[in-house]
């Protein structure tokens, strides 16, 4: 397997907080599935979880170099963890076809935070 890209994000803990207090159903429900809004609803403080989260996805769009041109949504991202706890990243629609026209099948995810920020990295892996 080779290294066919990487983004990395960094989230400001107090910017989803924000986000959250002004418009947390309509947040919620455009940025994550509902498989994951079920995780998001067992921690009692969220906000450093979905910051991690939505930091993951933004590293994603980085590395497959397209931002939120075209018509990637939010939700053809998932990120779930595995028994273990390590999050597992399954693409959908856009975001899936991107990724398969640079040849990346599998994607290595790797999200922490403290209190006050989040961050993600993800590497697609090809070959």
């Amino acid at each position: 397997m080779s290294i066919l890209a990487h983004g990395i994000d960094l989230v400001e803990n107090r910017r989803i907080a924000t986000l959250l207090a002004r418009h947390q159903r309509r947040f919620l429900d455009r940025v994550f599935t509902a498989a994951e809004q079920d995780r998001i609803a067992r921690f009692r403080n969220p906000v450093p979880h979905i910051a991690g989260r939505f930091a993951a996805k933004e590293a994603l769009l980085k590395m497959i170099g397209t931002g939120w041109r075209g018509k990637i949504a939010w939700t053809d991202m998932e990120i779930l963890n595995n028994a273990a706890g390590q999050p597992n990243v399954t693409l959908a629609g856009q975001a899936r076809r991107v990724a398969e026209s640079l040849g990346i099948g599998d994607v290595l995810l790797s999200i922490t935070h403290t209190e006050h920020y989040a961050s993600a990295s993800a590497i697609g892996l090809g070959g």
